[in-house]
């Protein structure tokens, strides 16, 4: 679908939604971001993986990208209270590729930097990260962290401070502390981290679809009444 279409589109389903959804649509996008998105790898425990979602979804990362070698993804609504379903998740499961290579080698692509998350005491302070480029932080399993290629081929690491007995926070929690210190300042500089703008269209398109009931027989009235 070329843009003209997509923006007219979206201006005809605008009136199928209420005034305060469709507001409420655009204010979620503007705050949107993927100058900083989130990697999981082979993660096996639903309540974690999908608590991850909804911290994404909480502070505004609307890109998340993840690595299935081992073990399926899966995302409970019970679980990320709908969150999986504002969020564009990448999933990476080719069993003919080496799927954390594939992760890695896009996210370059796209500007990215890789950092792999781990509590070893040579690693940067979350704090000092620096935050001028794009950022792919990257989170292992629950009790193995992240595999051996993953620290490998990864760009750089990073540590959360941390001043008690325990090494480690669980995943989910690493995760929320990583975004709040990270998306906080993104927000408090000069750094253009918002989403491009045609992507927030394609993002408008994709939520009106979810949020009106019987949006697909609209999209075909509207596309044969306008070809």
């Amino acid at each position: 679908m070329d843009s003209f279409t997509r923006n007219n589109l979206i201006e005809y389903l605008k009136d199928f939604t209420t005034e305060s959804r469709w507001e409420t649509i655009q204010k979620v996008l503007k705050e949107r971001t993927n100058h900083i998105t989130i990697v999981l790898e082979d993660l096996h425990k639903p309540h974690n993986a999908n608590a991850v979602l909804r911290s994404c979804d909480g502070f505004g990362i609307q890109d998340v990208h993840i690595i299935e070698n081992r073990n399926v993804f899966g995302a409970e609504s019970t679980v990320s209270i709908g969150a999986h379903q504002w969020l564009s998740l990448n999933k990476y499961n080719n069993p003919e590729k080496d799927n954390l290579l594939d992760c890695y080698k896009s996210l370059r692509n796209q500007g990215y930097k890789i950092i792999a998350t781990t509590p070893h005491e040579q690693d940067q302070d979350l704090n000092d990260l620096p935050i001028n480029e794009k950022v792919a932080l990257v989170f292992g399993t629950e009790r193995e962290g992240l595999s051996d290629e993953a620290m490998k081929e990864a760009d750089g690491y990073v540590k959360i401070p941390m001043h008690g007995f325990s090494e480690s926070f669980n995943i989910s929690v690493s995760a929320a502390i990583c975004l709040y210190d990270l998306t906080t300042r993104i927000r408090q500089s000069d750094i253009n981290w918002q989403l491009a703008e045609d992507y927030q269209k394609e993002l408008s398109l994709l939520w009106l679809r979810k949020t009106i009931k019987a949006s697909d027989k609209l999209i075909e009235k509207f596309l044969s009444e306008n070809s």
